[in-house]
């Protein structure tokens, strides 16, 4: 009896995803050569206003706004990701309201409230710190406070989904062990809270980037207001908002390469395969084939 040959795999043939990626490179080189062809995008003015000392001063504002807001926005998201799970019916209750209210009211509508919130209290007192309202809550300050509490609502949540991925069983034995609840949370729960927590945040920086161009409408001089403002002299709407999408995509996109290698940090010691920033880009676009396998 003679024994077999070699079993040959033969690749599944996915002539459904050939199709989708010959349509999508076509589509895109059409699109791409109408954008460079048509002259009404006058790309030679798009490109000499990138470096517009205004535009990028707003720029720099815009960065500072969204780093303040984060920053204020992942402080109170651990401290009612926190308060969401205290044992304390009260201290539970008013973290849930505080998510309620401020993820259920629009971000521009709270803008436009600190912007006027002399009209409630033109003075504010606290304890023996007394002053105008107006001199107090500047527009940034507003602007901070629209965007910081807004965020930490969202943050919260993300906090608190991170936590609750970690076993419990994790707490309980290192509590066994004799250490503080302090010490489980800051050395065990946060750590492994972490992997969990990095990317919906890293969405929510580049979403921030994006959001604080709300501000514009409270008079904070940030990219958008400054092109506005450029704009409503020389009248190139279009070219001016090509130039501020351009400095989005730019910084977007720094953002998202921090974020892959933060992750990537995170996640040492996973058995999963990493896929380098090329491949992760890539990922979809390509049609796989299955691995050829002899024996």
């Amino acid at each position: 009896m003679t024994s077999p040959g070699p079993l040959r795999v033969v690749p599944v043939r996915r002539y459904g995803q050939w199709i989708a990626t010959l349509v999508i490179l076509v589509a895109a080189a059409m699109l791409i050569t109408s954008v460079i062809t048509n002259p009404r995008f006058q790309w030679g003015t798009v490109f000499s206003y990138l470096s517009n000392d205004n535009i990028l001063d707003g720029l720099l504002t815009t960065l500072m706004l969204t780093v303040v807001a984060m920053v204020v926005g992942c402080v109170i998201g651990v401290i009612m990701a926190v308060g969401r799970q205290s044992r304390n019916p009260v201290v539970a209750a008013a973290a849930g309201a505080y998510i309620w209210f401020f993820r259920g009211t629009p971000l521009l509508v709270q803008l436009i409230f600190w912007f006027n919130l002399a009209a409630l209290y033109p003075r504010i007192t606290l304890g023996f710190f007394q002053a105008e309202t107006n001199e107090f809550i500047t527009p940034m300050f507003a602007a901070i406070l629209g965007l910081g509490l807004n965020e930490g609502a969202y943050m919260s949540e993300i906090v608190r989904a991170g936590l609750l991925s970690v076993d419990p069983g994790q707490t309980d034995a290192a509590e066994a062990l004799g250490m503080k609840r302090r010490q489980v949370f800051r050395r065990i729960v946060l750590p492994q809270a972490m992997r969990v927590i990095i990317p919906p945040t890293g969405n929510e920086t580049i979403s921030m980037l994006k959001t604080t161009s709300l501000v514009s409408v409270i008079a904070i001089p940030d990219i958008l207001f400054a092109v506005q403002t450029i704009y409503s002299k020389n009248f190139l709407v279009i070219p001016l908002l090509i130039t501020v999408s351009l400095w989005y995509l730019i910084v977007t996109t720094v953002l998202s390469i921090g974020q892959y290698f933060l992750e990537r940090r995170f996640k040492r010691g996973d058995r999963a395969r990493e896929h380098t920033i090329l491949t992760t880009m890539l990922l979809g676009l390509l049609p796989r084939h299955a691995e050829g396998v002899s024996r």
